[in-house]
């Protein structure tokens, strides 16, 4: 069992910047893969960043270029740098692990931008 704690949501100003963390309860070292996913009031949850085991890295359309999605193995922990912050990126900010086979969940995080 591994339990994900995300942190760094909060309130940002349009064009600002926030550090979402999710610090995993064990080592990340044999982790599949790691995703950063959001939901916004009334829509569905969609995929934002992915992390492979082997460090490749991808972003959604959306957040291309503003996004970027990192791993800290020492410290068991996922990172979301979000920069040039968009109103439209208001939402809750879940992490989700696969590791051996198995997925999950962090309780999310609330990020909300005002424009």
């Amino acid at each position: 069992q591994v339990q994900l704690v995300e942190s760094g949501g909060g309130l940002a100003q349009a064009g600002g910047s926030l550090r979402l963390s999710c610090a995993a309860s064990r080592s990340i070292l044999s982790f599949n893969a790691a995703n950063w996913f959001r939901q916004a009031p009334g829509k569905q949850r969609e995929l934002v960043a992915t992390i492979t085991s082997g460090g490749s890295t991808n972003v959604a359309d959306s957040v291309k270029g503003r996004f970027t999605i990192s791993r800290d193995n020492a410290k068991n922990t996922v990172y979301l740098q979000m920069n040039s912050l968009k109103s439209e990126d208001t939402a809750v900010y879940y992490c989700r692990i696969t590791i051996l086979g198995s997925t999950y969940w962090g309780r999310g995080t609330q990020v909300t931008v005002s424009s």
